[in-house]
């Protein structure tokens, strides 16, 4: 790592990253690994933006050869056999060369940051010619979140309590508009298939969501092609 990316990770980032504990939902790392499979998705570098303690990888380890994560913070339980670079996400490149990957990912760290249209634009630049994108952020049109909205007038995963790890927040057509700008094609909405039911901690039976994704499911993907 650079000299130049340490300065950048000041502590008011680490406390906001620190914020998320390094971990997603498990629901959202199956979504994902479903996204990769279901497409056949392989190859030597998967770089995970945002990995926090790379829980993504033993999900999708038997389909890349080598795991890249990339955060500014290395949690103690970071995989062994993984690749750690060290980056402030919300400036500047990250260490990675263009044209790296065979697969980018970031869970649930776009929402975190204060420019994600920079952010995506540099998921691209490190995606190779015909790689996947892969992005996941909370659900704003669930219809949790849309009560919360109504109710409280901030979404649901923009309460006071998430603040401030959680910045920005992005709708299913924010997200494509990021993706078209930052040149990916092919570019699909996919859903979780799990949402909490409100006022409950409970989540509604996956039948159920199955049949209505959108206003079910707690957490929306993006996939997209380089």
């Amino acid at each position: 790592m650079s000299a130049t990316v340490v300065q950048q990770i000041d502590s008011h980032v680490e406390a906001r990253a620190r914020q998320t504990l390094g971990i997603s939902d498990p629901a959202i790392y199956q979504m994902v690994a479903d996204l990769i499979k279901g497409r056949n998705l392989t190859g030597n570098v998967l770089v995970d933006v945002g990995c926090g303690e790379g829980q993504l990888w033993p999900h999708v380890r038997e389909r890349f050869g080598k795991y890249v994560g990339v955060d500014c913070i290395r949690y103690d339980d970071f995989p062994a056999s993984g690749e750690f670079h060290l980056a402030n996400l919300d400036t500047g490149q990250k260490d990675l060369p263009d044209n790296y990957a065979d697969v980018v990912v970031a869970v649930e760290t776009i929402e975190h940051l204060e420019n994600p249209w920079a952010f995506m634009r540099e998921l691209v630049r490190v995606a190779k010619p015909g790689a996947s994108v892969i992005v996941t952020t909370p659900n704003q049109l669930s219809f949790l979140s849309l009560l919360t909205l109504i109710v409280k007038k901030r979404f649901a995963s923009f309460q006071d309590v998430h603040y401030p790890a959680h910045l920005t927040a992005l709708l299913e057509i924010d997200l494509k508009r990021m993706a078209a700008a930052a040149g990916l094609s092919e570019v699909e909405i996919h859903f979780s298939q799990q949402g909490r039911v409100v006022l409950t901690p409970w989540h509604y039976p996956g039948r159920l969501s199955r049949l209505f994704p959108r206003p079910l499911s707690d957490t929306v993907a993006l996939i997209g092609r380089k």
